[in-house]
């Protein structure tokens, strides 16, 4: 191919880049927060994600880079541009899975499971893109994504590089990563890949599972049964987002040294708590919030959810700030009481 077919073929690519001004993100927040940015740019490909870095580079115009918006509070319009990943493709190695940036992560759960593949299944139904998975090392009933990650493929903004980032540099915490950190906004994410087992290993000592399957009979799940488990419990606590807006687990559960939550303990009978280790205790946030009494109660149009103290919700037409007052009283009520500190796992913008 000569130099001419090869501008035509970058030309053709480029213009295949979604761009958009003056776009609404409601349809890209689970909050439903009809805010805008001044432009809307969205990847689907390695190549789209090299020009897109190459528009970031060149461009003085500040940006973000969103996922399917589940873990995103917009507090005014964003006068900047905001990337999304729109990579789509799962496709199996082994027991690995390689998945688009822009897939479901839900469904990548549905679809390791059909394939005899374990290891997700405590994370299923919850919300969000497999490049969020990467960025924010989601969890629920005692997993985490990072257990299965195994590397990352990105396109480094300031060098247009492709690179592979593997877990262990990803300094994965409890909700946390580099990518949150020092590499915010510093990578386009492609794909990520996933470690299964071919053994199914049932987790079911983490919140109500037991309970649950106990009530349907089941004592020795299957990997299909224990996802449905999981999927029933969170519907009975988490709000539709596409009936109450809402992103989920608002905060984080707190991380507590053992002597502080002696200490509460002693003052709240039954408290409960996770052991992380020797010294430390993780107290779950949704517990104190309702001891607080916020459980379904509102402050203007945002509210508690009245099934999750955990999970803040749009009642109809709140605005961002609306959601950070309410949230600012939550955690001064939280201090006030217990002597402890929350914060939102939710980024806001």
């Amino acid at each position: 191919m000569d130099a001419e077919e090869t501008d035509d073929v970058i030309r053709i690519e480029i213009l295949e880049v979604r761009i958009e001004k003056d776009y609404s993100l409601k349809q890209h927040n689970t909050f439903g927060i009809d805010a805008k940015c001044a432009q809307f740019v969205e990847y689907s490909s390695e190549t789209e994600a090299k020009e897109v870095a190459e528009l970031l580079r060149t461009s003085r115009v500040p940006y973000i880079i969103i996922g399917g918006g589940s873990n995103l509070l917009l507090t005014r319009d964003y006068e900047g541009t905001v990337v999304h990943s729109a990579c789509k493709g799962i496709r199996c190695d082994g027991d690995r899975l390689i998945c688009g940036s822009g897939e479901v992560f839900d469904d990548v759960v549905a679809q390791s499971i059909n394939m005899g593949l374990y290891g997700a299944e405590n994370l299923s139904l919850i919300p969000g893109d497999v490049g969020a998975s990467a960025v924010q090392n989601i969890g629920a009933y005692g997993a985490e994504a990072k257990d299965l990650i195994r590397s990352i493929r990105a396109i480094e903004i300031e060098t247009g590089n492709v690179c592979i980032i593997e877990n262990a540099d990803c300094e994965y915490g409890y909700r946390q990563s580099r990518f949150k950190k020092d590499w915010k906004n510093k990578y386009l994410i492609l794909s990520v890949e996933y470690q299964f087992s071919e053994v199914f290993k049932p987790r079911l000592d983490y919140g109500n599972i037991r309970s649950e399957l106990e009530k349907e009979g089941i004592c020795d799940p299957t990997a299909q049964q224990l996802r449905e488990t999981i999927i029933r419990i969170r519907e009975a606590k988490l709000p539709d987002p596409k009936v109450l807006g809402n992103a989920g687990s608002f905060f984080m559960n707190p991380i507590v040294p053992s002597a502080k939550y002696n200490e509460l303990a002693a003052q709240y009978e039954g408290m409960p708590h996770y052991d992380i280790d020797s010294a430390s205790v993780k107290i779950p946030a949704g517990w104190m919030i309702d001891q607080c009494g916020w459980k379904g109660k509102s402050m203007g149009r945002a509210g508690v959810h009245d099934k999750q103290a955990l999970v803040l919700v749009n009642r109809g037409g709140a605005t961002g700030q609306e959601v950070v007052a309410l949230c600012q009283q939550i955690q001064a009520d939280v201090k006030k009481k217990f002597g402890i500190d929350i914060y939102p796992e939710v980024n806001v913008i």
